[in-house]
């Protein structure tokens, strides 16, 4: 990842991803959010070998997409939703990678 940002809670979904970081003001966070997606791709890319033939015109595997929001004074609120998505997705189809 990149120096100073740090993940402090997070949850992976069959499809989203739950993440709460701390971000330095140096960066921007599409900047930190496009790494994040880059290094990850790449990652899956190498791991599962059958991307590059269902993405073969682009070298994508993520959507273009994210929602950001900032953590006030509710960040004990934030980590304990993000922790119970969890819980609330545990019951649903599974993909098998």
């Amino acid at each position: 990842m990149m120096p100073g940002v740090e993940i402090i809670e997070q949850n992976i979904q069959i499809d989203h991803i739950h993440t709460i970081m701390i971000i330095p003001p140096k960066y921007s966070v599409s900047e930190v959010i496009g790494r994040i997606k880059g290094q990850s791709a790449s990652k899956l890319r190498e791991k599962f070998i059958w991307l590059k033939k269902v993405y073969w015109h682009e070298n994508i595997v993520w959507s273009p997409g994210y929602f950001v929001s900032t953590i006030g004074l509710n960040e004990q609120q934030i980590i304990k939703y993000v922790r119970w998505q969890e819980s609330q997705d545990l019951g649903q189809a599974k993909l098998e990678l």
